[in-house]
């Protein structure tokens, strides 16, 4: 039997913001490589941490502290997203969740790369970032002011093409 190693790996991070319910995080961020879990952020525990063994070894604790102050910012980003997203969709009240996920994969052999940047309201659809046309797009009209505001940032996008094909990668 012949072992074959995959040569293209994945890198990629879910956010997800939740309103309405109580005595769960508000706010929830895991970070994988190729499908297994890296580290994990809540609003509750307020920290973030490994959830591999040799991440824990082998990381210095200034990247935790680093990290850990990050995900406090996108804590409270993702709580100003969710209202504003409720806010189009015309909702006060109920259970919602803002579901992100973003990253990118790479071909050790040939090179290739590739991004995706993509948002969730309540398990559907809301918003993509389309690298080769370099454009957010949105299947929903709730979705149309936002890809507007964020298709006229030029410099915005440019920034997100090269994250994307290039430090997220490395």
């Amino acid at each position: 039997m012949q072992l074959f190693l995959s040569a293209i790996h994945s890198l990629w991070y879910t956010y997800t913001a939740i309103s309405g319910i109580e005595n769960v995080p508000e706010f929830v961020s895991v970070g994988f490589l190729d499908g297994v879990p890296l580290v994990y952020y809540d609003s509750n525990t307020r920290r973030m941490s490994p959830r591999q063994e040799w991440m824990d070894k082998s990381v210095e604790s200034v990247y935790w502290e680093r990290e850990t102050q990050i995900s406090i910012g996108f804590q409270e980003l993702y709580k100003i997203n969710i209202y504003i997203a409720k806010e189009h969709f015309k909702q006060t009240g109920g259970v919602h969740t803002l579901q992100v996920i973003y990253g990118c994969e790479w071909d050790d052999e040939s090179g290739a790369t590739s991004g995706f940047n993509q948002f969730g309201y309540d398990g559907e659809d809301l918003l993509s970032l389309d690298l080769k046309e370099l454009r957010w797009i949105s299947p929903v009209q709730q979705g149309f002011i936002t890809t507007q505001k964020w298709n006229n940032d030029r410099l915005w996008l440019e920034k997100n093409k090269h994250f994307f094909s290039t430090e997220c990668t490395e």
